[in-house]
């Protein structure tokens, strides 16, 4: 407990390394504006309506966002995290100014993943690459963690331009963010707070898929 002036104080110190760290994201996304890219085939998933060409994912767009769910054919409840992670985004029409498109891509077969979507109430566009390579092409194999991959398409060539998997997923959520501006943080235990700051195992404070169901599904 302080007095005002030296919480000002503190929180001024803070800032600085704040907007530090912010220039340093704007260096680190134009560096990833002039990543050299790769030119991939001309693969074809599965969307609800059957077989569509990766270039027609795009929906007419020249940029697209695939999160690649982690799958088990066959299971009642897939990854948990990947279950929350996918259920903050509902509204995202926004993306249509910026001419880019976000979906949801899994190994699993077309028929369970869009059960498992109208299950836990996801809003998001999901296609299967079960019947292709593309899945292992990218990264994210079946039987493999999940990943986020950017797409660039010119005409009926699409090339690929950026990758990543575990922490690197959380620049583009919202959760993450939220929980860090709280006093007590993930409550985690790799966290560094101060002495008596609770704290449990890495996860716990996590909604599982059956909660994400509860709240957002059919059933709900």
């Amino acid at each position: 407990m302080v007095d005002e002036a030296t919480w000002r104080d503190a929180l001024a110190e803070l800032r600085r390394r704040e907007k530090a760290v912010t220039r340093e994201l704007d260096a680190v996304a134009a560096q990833r504006r002039r990543l050299p890219m790769v030119r991939l085939h001309d693969y074809t998933l599965i969307g609800a309506d059957g077989p569509v060409r990766l270039v027609d994912v795009f929906a007419g767009r020249s940029q697209l966002i695939t999160y690649h769910h982690m799958w088990s054919d066959g299971a009642e409840w897939q990854c948990g995290g990947c279950t929350w992670y996918t259920s903050q985004f509902t509204r995202l029409e926004f993306l249509d100014n910026f001419d880019a498109r976000f979906v949801v891509v899994t190994n699993g077969p077309i028929e369970q993943a869009l059960a498992y979507r109208e299950k836990v109430g996801n809003r998001m566009e999901w296609y299967s690459s079960a019947q292709s390579s593309f899945g292992a092409d990218v990264d994210a194999p079946p039987g493999g963690g999940f990943a986020i991959n950017v797409f660039l398409r010119d005409g009926e060539t699409v090339y690929r331009t950026w990758h990543t998997t575990g922490r690197g997923v959380e620049q583009l959520s919202h959760i993450f963010g939220l929980i860090d501006v709280l006093p007590y943080g993930r409550q985690e235990q790799w966290q560094d707070c101060p002495d008596g700051w609770p704290k449990r195992p890495t996860y716990a404070g996590w909604p599982d898929s059956p909660d994400i169901a509860r709240w957002y599904g059919s059933g709900g």
